[in-house]
């Protein structure tokens, strides 16, 4: 390539960059990286579980959530949840749809539907994401050690398809002491009527 054809590429690309800046700025559209950075920027969902739907609660059970790939995730989680749930990430503080959610019921996992925590050990801890001082069961959540960024902590974890939550303190009150400090985009509310049907399709699960 000469270098006046060269040069005529150049300017295309120049040309086509502010074209795209312009159109993004009138748009308001923001790109899924500044997300997680971005205090101003909004914490999207996830699809709402859609994935889920068709499926019977005992399907749903008996799925091997632990086994599905990347892919998988990345077809049916939107980018923060994605990044969140099933790389680590952090969403931040102070933008998550559930901060601040006061509705009786039940928080179970973005990723699978699974039952997490229940509304009333839901506090506000000042924190800037959604915190619980209990767990809904023993099945909930496993726990591991996290020593990134250098910090231990305990990171935790869904305990049926291992997407991170967000990490355990010793800092929380009574009765447990305890603080689960969750990323919203982990989280999706449901009624105890769902929590009711969830256990009755583990009972009867073969």
């Amino acid at each position: 390539m000469d270098s006046r054809n060269l040069w005529r590429l150049v300017s295309w690309c120049g040309v086509v960059a502010l074209l795209l800046s312009v159109g993004s700025l009138r748009s308001g559209w923001r790109s899924p990286l500044s997300w997680a950075g971005d205090p101003k920027a909004p914490s999207p969902t996830n699809q709402g579980l859609e994935h889920l739907k068709g499926m019977t609660p005992q399907q749903i059970a008996r799925t091997p959530w632990k086994k599905k790939p990347d892919h998988y995730w990345k077809k049916h989680l939107s980018p923060l949840p994605f990044y969140v749930c099933r790389k680590a990430g952090t969403e931040r503080p102070f933008t998550g749809k559930h901060l601040h959610n006061k509705e009786k019921g039940v928080f179970v996992c973005s990723s699978c539907g699974h039952l997490l925590f229940d509304s009333k050990t839901k506090f506000n801890s000042g924190t800037g994401w959604p915190s619980f001082y209990d767990v809904y069961d023993k099945h909930a959540v496993r726990e591991n050690i996290d020593s990134s960024h250098g910090m231990i902590r305990k990171e935790v974890v869904c305990a049926r398809c291992n997407a991170h939550l967000g990490h355990v303190f010793d800092d929380g009150p009574k009765p447990t002491g305890l603080r689960y400090c969750i990323n919203s985009v982990c989280l999706e509310h449901r009624s105890h009527q769902y929590a009711a049907s969830v256990k009755d399709a583990h009972r009867r699960r073969p």
